[in-house]
């Protein structure tokens, strides 16, 4: 089964979201406390997204609001070197700083992010700088859970959704949860909710549909009955070792499985799975397909340091899958 996308847009995938940095310790094996070195890349779900995306191949963009400062800068330029249209991110003018992202790598089991989100400029995204005219050229805009945290973040997410329901637009909700973000359960459940019931492909692991439905022990049967009541036609649930779930409204389930590799660290999977898997799905793969480079692609990044730097190309991951058939 193929998914159908509006193929005169210009765009194939649009982001909406946080753009930040991630410091990854060069030093593996120890903790934070001992170490003394890390590399800079870009990072954020909806900005990673998009970069694997364009590193794939395909036209995207990207909206956002970066600081007026050097990492600011950084991150416009590396996400413009690598494909990824810019013109659509806005530049803070109230002394807003970047999200910085510290990660612990001391083990493959045994990873850890220190996240500083305090007043970052991506959560300052304001509802007027949500561009119509752009926003309607893409086939898919991807909105991320964690730019609901916050106004006016959230009402700029919320007009996005409007826009792109008004323009026929394919809406995929990454539900993206970070605790660190939110100030209760009940209000993650209230937003996710709102924003799940009115996207056409929702994609995340148990554990975030377990935050969507604000329980602890939710079962996929039962996660994917309740929204396709609404307007949702693919949801994807991730289960780690165990592979993904893809379910369709109209009844049929696939599974996907995961891929061995030599893990580093466990952080930039999600983000990495999101892009393949949209690759292939834009790009007039079945379902089935979908689901194998998303789980491949999930697999390199976790083995290299970085998310946004390790995404990998359609060449890498069709090998990986034709290696382990």
């Amino acid at each position: 089964m193929k998914y159908p996308f509006d193929e005169t847009k210009k765009y194939d995938v649009i982001a909406v979201g946080r753009a930040c940095i991630d410091l990854n310790a060069v030093e593996y094996n120890r903790p934070m406390e001992e170490t003394m070195t890390f590399s800079k890349y870009v990072g954020g779900s909806p900005a990673n997204i998009v970069i694997g995306t364009a590193k794939l191949g395909l036209k995207v963009g990207f909206i956002g609001k970066i600081p007026d400062d050097q990492h600011g800068r950084f991150i416009e330029q590396y996400m413009r070197d690598v494909g990824v249209d810019t013109s659509q991110m806005v530049t803070d003018q109230d002394g807003h700083k970047t999200g910085l992202a510290f990660t612990e790598i001391k083990s493959p089991e045994e990873c850890s992010i220190l996240m500083y989100r305090d007043q970052v400029a991506d959560l300052y995204l304001e509802p007027n700088e949500i561009n119509e005219a752009y926003l309607k050229k893409t086939k898919a805009l991807v909105i991320s859970g964690t730019a609901l945290s916050q106004s006016p973040s959230r009402e700029a997410i919320l007009k996005s959704v409007q826009l792109a329901r008004k323009h026929d637009v394919t809406i995929v909700f990454e539900l993206d949860y970070r605790p660190y973000t939110w100030k209760s359960a009940e209000e993650t459940a209230v937003y996710y909710q709102l924003v799940a019931e009115q996207a056409n492909i929702v994609i995340g692991t148990r554990d975030e549909f377990d935050m969507l439905e604000n329980r602890d022990d939710g079962e996929n049967t039962a996660t994917v009955a309740a929204l396709f009541r609404h307007t949702p036609e693919l949801i994807v649930i991730k289960h780690g070792v165990e592979g993904s779930f893809a379910y369709t409204k109209s009844g049929e389930v696939f599974r996907g499985k995961a891929y061995m590799t030599k893990v580093l660290k466990t952080f930039g999977a999600g983000d990495s799975y999101a892009s393949a898997f949209l690759y292939a799905l834009i790009t007039g793969e079945s379902i089935e397909t979908a689901l194998k480079f998303g789980s491949a692609s999930a697999s390199i990044v976790v083995s290299k340091h970085s998310s946004s730097e390790a995404m990998p190309t359609v060449l890498e991951i069709e090998d990986l899958i034709a290696a382990q058939v």
